[in-house]
């Protein structure tokens, strides 16, 4: 069985190239690497070009950067046309240790046609676990802009990770790589591209959800996510951005009722308000 291989790439070659080389040592499938580069700078996109001749990965250069699931769509579209079963959805900063990763993982979905979306034990650079998660339950979307506060104050986060030692069922998988079922992934229209960046995970977790599907996640599986937050741009775009993700996922992808989703846009209008201050 072939795998494509989806990576995103935004002006991230060097990581790109790492990751290619990490993907090119599985075993036990075989892998069709497909880079999306999502207009990229063009020095950026020249390396990737040289980089994808000489490792033969299908190279897809999008010429206008609509976000991350848009991104990830012409590379799930790609997958479909082709007529490929599964795909997996990687990062460029991804790194992949473990050369039966992929076939372990496919593996567990063949047998398993419940599972629409699989994910690994992924671990930082720092060894802290990112999957799998849990709900944000509606208090803590509600008490959001005092946990803002707090972060300012310790740069210590909210967790919604759960317990990573054992295999199961989940709520939420990280987005940073998985392995998703291309057939259902066709059945919801392909990933929400109505989100920028931020939330993706929580919206397809709703959306299999409903669709009375299951998300798996493997411990026995583990892949390294070497994320550098310092490298990613304008803090404040992106915390605008994480805010407007979260008011159309509440609004659009979750189980809030009408007085619940009233205040939950009420509260992030007051997160918007403090970061507009604080820029």
């Amino acid at each position: 069985m072939t795998i494509p291989i989806i990576i995103l790439n935004y002006n991230s070659s060097t990581d790109c190239s790492k990751c290619i080389s990490f993907l090119k040592q599985q075993k036990e499938v075989e892998v069709e690497i497909v880079v999306v580069d999502n207009c990229s700078r063009e020095d950026d996109v020249k390396t990737l070009r040289k980089l994808c001749s000489k490792q033969q990965c299908t190279l897809i250069e999008n010429h206008e950067n609509r976000g991350y699931n848009a991104g990830n769509n012409i590379g799930l579209r790609y997958a479909a046309q082709k007529g490929y079963k599964y795909a997996l959805i990687a990062n460029p900063d991804m790194e992949f240790p473990q050369k039966d990763y992929l076939a372990k993982m496919v593996a567990k979905m063949e047998e398993d046609e419940e599972i629409v979306a699989c994910g690994s034990d992924i671990v930082n650079s720092e060894g802290l676990h990112q999957n799998p998660l849990n709900y944000v339950s509606f208090w803590n979307e509600l008490l959001w802009p005092f946990e803002m506060l707090k972060f300012v104050c310790s740069q210590k986060a909210l967790s919604t990770v759960m317990n990573h030692q054992n295999s199961f069922y989940c709520p939420v998988l990280s987005g940073c790589c998985l392995l998703v079922r291309i057939g259902f992934i066709k059945q919801i229209s392909f990933l929400d591209e109505h989100v920028f960046l931020y939330c993706e995970e929580s919206i397809l977790a709703h959306q299999v959800k409903v669709a009375g599907m299951k998300l798996y996640y493997m411990s026995d599986v583990s892949a390294i996510h070497r994320h550098i937050k310092s490298q990613k741009g304008n803090p404040y775009r992106r915390l605008m951005l994480l805010c407007d993700s979260r008011d159309y996922k509440n609004r659009y992808h979750s189980d809030y009722n009408f007085v619940q989703l009233q205040l939950l846009l009420l509260s992030s209008k007051l997160r918007k308000w403090i970061l507009k201050i604080k820029s």
